[in-house]
C-alpha cells in the first residue's frame, strides 16, 4: 500500500510538467504586419495608394 501511494504521489507531481507551445513564442498571426499599416508594402509610413513608389522604402 505504501509503494502504491508513493507511485501515485510521483505520478501526480509530474502531471504539471507538460510542454506546449506558448502563444507569444509563435510570432505574429498570419496576414498581419508587425509595425506597419496594412496598406504599406515597403514600410515607409505612406499607404500604397498614396505612395508614388510603393516598393521603394526610401522614396515617397
Amino acid at each position: 500500500m505504501k509503494i502504491l501511494a508513493a507511485i501515485v504521489l510521483v505520478l501526480t507531481s509530474l502531471t504539471g510538467c507538460v510542454a506546449y507551445p506558448v502563444p507569444y513564442d509563435n510570432g505574429p498571426p498570419q496576414g498581419e504586419y508587425r509595425g506597419q499599416h496594412r496598406g504599406d508594402r515597403d514600410g515607409d509610413g505612406v499607404r500604397n495608394r498614396d505612395d508614388r513608389r510603393p516598393n521603394n522604402p526610401y522614396r515617397y
